[in-house]
């Protein structure tokens, strides 16, 4: 039986899929933020799989990662977003993470990274890749996102006027 401690601040998504990894044959431990988290793996002896989400309300979870690699160096830890981009995958395997899911991830996708698995092809064909405007798109979302929704912060922390901002933020989001 595979010990996993799920780490996601939305309650009926841990909660959905807690059950869903249980009927799979796994224990799982929940936590709704950094700091419960970093207090269950402190109680208790290295689970064999983390999974993190990229954010947890306010807080960031990319930056629970060296912490919970330092209490459990032999865990794999899956990171799991609904913000998912190339840059953040990379940033998020370069801190330590073994895998990197988006959001909505089956339990069948979770277990088999927390199982070592690869869930991503090594080569991704061209056609899988996102186009330019989808990853500008998603990057103004996180920009505006940690300046809280904020257009004239965001504006000035992309370096574009805030005129410019809100005519991007007024179109469809990009296909991927």
């Amino acid at each position: 039986m595979m010990t996993v401690l799920l780490i996601e601040d939305d309650e009926s998504f841990r909660i959905t899929l807690a059950l869903a990894l249980r009927r799979r044959g796994c224990e799982v431990l929940q936590a709704a933020n950094g700091s419960t988290a970093l207090e269950t793996i402190r109680s208790i002896t290295a689970p064999e799989g983390i999974v993190l989400d990229m954010r947890l309300g306010q807080e960031n979870g990319m930056s629970l990662i060296a912490e919970l690699r330092r209490l459990a160096p032999q865990t794999r830890l899956i990171v799991l977003t609904g913000y998912g981009s190339i840059p953040n995958a990379i940033e998020a395997v370069r801190l330590g993470a073994d895998d990197y899911l988006l959001k909505p991830a089956s339990a069948d996708q979770v277990l088999a990274a927390l199982q070592g698995h690869s869930t991503t092809s090594p080569r991704p064909a061209a056609s899988d890749l996102p186009s330019l405007a989808r990853l500008e798109w998603e990057h103004i979302q996180r920009v505006l996102s940690d300046c809280h929704g904020n257009i004239s912060h965001a504006a000035e922390a992309l370096g574009i006027d805030r005129r410019t901002l809100q005519r991007k933020l007024g179109k469809q989001p990009p296909e991927v």
